[in-house]
C-alpha cells in the first residue's frame, strides 16, 4: 500500500490541513495517463484533480484543437562550440522526447506545433558561459516543442526567458544524459495579460546532475507543470522556484519526482509571495519513491509569504513511498503574513517602511536567488522584486 501525506488550502492566515491517508493505486500520480494522442485527453471541466487548482476559464483556449495565429520571437546568445539549435519535424520531436505529455494542453501543444526546437549539447562538451535563450511573445495563440538534449558527461547552464504577450502552451522535453550536469534556469517575465500552460519532462541518466530553477513574476495566468525522472543510478535533482502575484494573476506550479530506481537523491524549494487581494497561488509537490528505489534521499519545502489581506496561497505536498528502504523523506509547508515584528525591529532603526518591506522579502528570496548561479540574473530578479513591492499596498 502507498502512504501518502497531504498538506491543503494553506490560506492568508497560515493555515492548512494536514493527513496521512494510504492512497489507492489509481489515485497515484503516476497513474495519469501520458500520450502524444490528443483524444486520450478529453476536454476537461476543471473538476480533475490535476486542473481543480487552476484559473481553469482562462486557460480554456488552450484546450481547443484550433490552429495557432501567433508566434514566438526567438533570440540566442552566441552558440560555443559543441552546442546547436535546430529545428526538426513533428515525428522526430516525438521519437526524441523523454515522455509523452500528461494533459490535454500539452499533447495539443505537440500536434499544433509543427515540430519542435531542439537544443542540444554535444556529448562531453563543457560550457563556461550560460547558453541564453528569449522567447518573446507578440499575441495570439501559440505553441511550443522544446526539447533540450544534454549529452553524456556535459556541463552547462541554460537560461530560457519569456517576455512579451501571448496564449502560449508548450511541451518541454529535457534528457540529461549520464553523468552530465545541466543548470537549467527558466524566467517567466510576461507582460500582464500573458496566459502560459507549460509542461516540462526530465529524465536523468546515471549520475547525472539536474538543478532546474523556475522564476515567476509575469502574465496573468502561468501554470507550469514539471516532471523530474530517475532513469539511472546515482542521479541527483535540485528544484528551485520562486514566484511573486500582485492583484489579478493566478501562478500555478506542480511537481513531480519520481524515485523509480536506486540511490537517487532530490531536494526541491520552492517560495512565493503574494501581493493584492486577488492574488492567487498554487504550489503542489509530488514525490513517488518506488519499491525499487532503495536509497532514496528526498526532500521539498514549500514557504508562501502574504503581504496583502485577501490573498490566498494553496500548498500541497505529496509522499508515497513504496519502500521502507531508503536514506530519508521528507516535506514542510507553511504560509504566513509579513513578520510584523521584523519590520518593527527595522522600523525601530530609522529604516523607513518601504525599504524595510523590501529587505524583509529580499531576505526570504535570497537563497533561492543565490541558488541559480548566473549573477546577471541574479541581480535582474533582485530588481524585479524591487519593482514588484513598489506596487504593493500597505
Amino acid at each position: 500500500m502507498t502512504i501518502t501525506t497531504d498538506h491543503s488550502q494553506a490560506k492568508a492566515d497560515g493555515t492548512h490541513s494536514h493527513g496521512l491517508v494510504s492512497t489507492p493505486p489509481n489515485k497515484s500520480r503516476a497513474s495519469r495517463p501520458h500520450s502524444f494522442d490528443v483524444a486520450q485527453f478529453p476536454m476537461p471541466t476543471g473538476r480533475e484533480e490535476n486542473w481543480r487548482f487552476s484559473a481553469f476559464k482562462t486557460l480554456t483556449p488552450l484546450f481547443a484543437e484550433e490552429p495557432a495565429t501567433g508566434h514566438l520571437e526567438w533570440t540566442t546568445s552566441e552558440l560555443p562550440a559543441g552546442v546547436t539549435l535546430a529545428d526538426v519535424d513533428s515525428a522526430d520531436a516525438v521519437a526524441r522526447s523523454v515522455q509523452a505529455p500528461g494533459d490535454r494542453a500539452s499533447a495539443l501543444a505537440v500536434k499544433l506545433s509543427g515540430g519542435a526546437k531542439v537544443l542540444t549539447i554535444a556529448p562531453g562538451t563543457v560550457v563556461d558561459e550560460p547558453i541564453q535563450i528569449t522567447m518573446n511573445g507578440t499575441g495570439g495563440d501559440v505553441r511550443g516543442h522544446v526539447l533540450i538534449e544534454s549529452g553524456a558527461g556535459s556541463e552547462a547552464t541554460v537560461v530560457i526567458e519569456r517576455t512579451g504577450t501571448a496564449t502560449y502552451s508548450e511541451f518541454v522535453s529535457v534528457n540529461v544524459g549520464d553523468n552530465a550536469g545541466l543548470n537549467l534556469v527558466m524566467l517567466q517575465l510576461w507582460e500582464t495579460d500573458a496566459v502560459h500552460a507549460g509542461e516540462v519532462t526530465a529524465r536523468l541518466g546515471r549520475d547525472s546532475r539536474l538543478r532546474g530553477s523556475v522564476v515567476t513574476l509575469g502574465g496573468k495566468v502561468v501554470r507550469l507543470n514539471t516532471t523530474a525522472a530517475f532513469a539511472g543510478e546515482g542521479a541527483s535533482v535540485d528544484l528551485f522556484g520562486l514566484y511573486f502575484a500582485d492583484s489579478g494573476q493566478h501562478h500555478e506550479h506542480q511537481l513531480f519526482v519520481d524515485h523509480a530506481v536506486a540511490n537517487c537523491r532530490s531536494r526541491v524549494t520552492y517560495k512565493g509571495a503574494l501581493a493584492g487581494a486577488s492574488a492567487r497561488t498554487v504550489w503542489i509537490g509530488d514525490v513517488l519513491i518506488r519499491a525499487a528505489a532503495e536509497g532514496t534521499d528526498t526532500y521539498e519545502l514549500n514557504r508562501n509569504l502574504i503581504l496583502a489581506d485577501g490573498a490566498r496561497a494553496d500548498s500541497v505536498p505529496n509522499l508515497e513511498i513504496e519502500t521502507g528502504l531508503i536514506e530519508g523523506a521528507g516535506h514542510a509547508s507553511a504560509t504566513g503574513r509579513f513578520d510584523d515584528e521584523q519590520m518593527f525591529y527595522l522600523r525601530s532603526r530609522g529604516i523607513p517602511e518601504a525599504l524595510a518591506r523590501k529587505l524583509v522579502v529580499r531576505g526570504f528570496f535570497a537563497d533561492l536567488i543565490h541558488e541559480i548561479g548566473v549573477p546577471a540574473v541574479e541581480a535582474g530578479l533582485l530588481r524585479a522584486i524591487d519593482l514588484e513591492l513598489e506596487h504593493v499596498n500597505d
